[in-house]
């Protein structure tokens, strides 16, 4: 690890998040001093090299934090996430070099903050895309849901481009011509301030491309997916440390144990089990306390629905079919 007190930091961290969950569940919008602390703890450039400026994680270090962050503050941790690909984009040397010259210091510092538009990535016809222009790009098109609008600064878009390519763009988070946005009103972390984004020929400049590659379905089906999965760890989690000992402890164990072994062909149901373990420690919960647990506001009653929204966020059909499998199992 780059930062030999890293691990304390982060937890400091959760413990200083997790008081304020209730209320950033019914807030607009996470609060600035919650990313602000973010980024004092360096996580904005969580798995940056240490000589960079970053924390050094790697992927288990990594994982385990957004697990830890998540049982904390599920709405803060959700639109920190975000910002994971741009950083990374901004590492990948294959990226070029002007951009991250501009750009790395202050995207590792948390100074420019990056969130993600992938339509282009979904499976099936285009619901975004990207041609080339004199000077840049044009895109169209689609993206429902983009999170941490008014909260980041910067989007990773990733559209369709010519001969089924994957472009991908780095776009000013901000109503713009050709870029308007709709707030989606959400049951669990609507703090993460979730838009939709209506793409009508905005232009970007060429010195904005960050690269272009085959589209893969298999690969854009499965990027991401471990670490989403450490949401509804962080969430089931939380519902353990409420609960006190219980056989639900080693079963957190095992679903994390199962989600780092997973590979490609794996992970869906890996992923699945991970979630609908995070429903039913919920639910756990809810019955423990009993007629309090009605109450708005309650921790069983905010767990319970955020547990319900991460059996659907971040889903790909494969994962839906095993879930629907666990939850809703068919006879014979």
């Amino acid at each position: 690890m780059g930062s030999s007190d890293a691990p304390a930091r982060i937890r400091v961290l959760a413990a200083r998040l997790l008081p304020d969950a209730a209320a950033v569940d019914a807030a607009d919008s996470v609060p600035e001093a919650h990313l602000r602390a973010l980024a004092g703890a360096g996580l904005y450039g969580a798995f940056a090299p240490a000589a960079l400026g970053g924390l050094g994680l790697d992927e288990r270090e990594l994982r385990l934090t957004v697990e830890e962050l998540a049982s904390g503050c599920l709405a803060t941790t959700f639109v920190w996430a975000q910002h994971f690909r741009l950083l990374g984009a901004m590492l990948d040397p294959g990226t070029p070099a002007g951009l991250r010259d501009e750009l790395l210091p202050a995207v590792v510092r948390g100074e420019v903050r990056g969130g993600v538009a992938l339509a282009g990535l979904l499976p099936g016809p285009p619901r975004l895309s990207a041609r080339p222009v004199d000077g840049g790009w044009l895109v169209d098109g689609q993206a429902p849901w983009v999170s941490g609008w008014g909260i980041v600064d910067m989007l990773v878009v990733a559209a369709r481009g010519p001969a089924d390519t994957i472009v991908t763009l780095l776009a000013d988070a901000k109503e713009q011509p050709g870029l308007t946005a709709d707030r989606q009103r959400l049951a669990a972390v609507n703090a993460s301030v979730t838009v939709q984004l209506s793409f009508a020929g905005l232009f970007v400049p060429g010195s904005r491309f960050i690269g272009q590659q085959p589209y893969d379905p298999v690969r854009a089906q499965s990027e991401g997916l471990r670490l989403n999965g450490s949401l509804a760890l962080g969430v089931g989690r939380r519902c353990c440390a409420l609960l006190g000992p219980s056989p639900l402890d080693a079963e957190l164990g095992s679903c994390r144990a199962e989600l780092d072994a997973s590979g490609t062909d794996g992970m869906p149901a890996a992923r699945a089990r991970a979630s609908e373990f995070a429903v039913r420690a919920a639910h756990a919960l809810a019955v423990r306390r009993g007629s309090r647990s009605a109450l708005a506001g309650d921790d069983a009653e905010r767990l319970s629905r955020e547990a319900g929204f991460l059996l659907v966020f971040g889903s790909r059909p494969a994962i839906k079919d095993h879930l629907l499998r666990l939850l809703a199992p068919v006879a014979g």
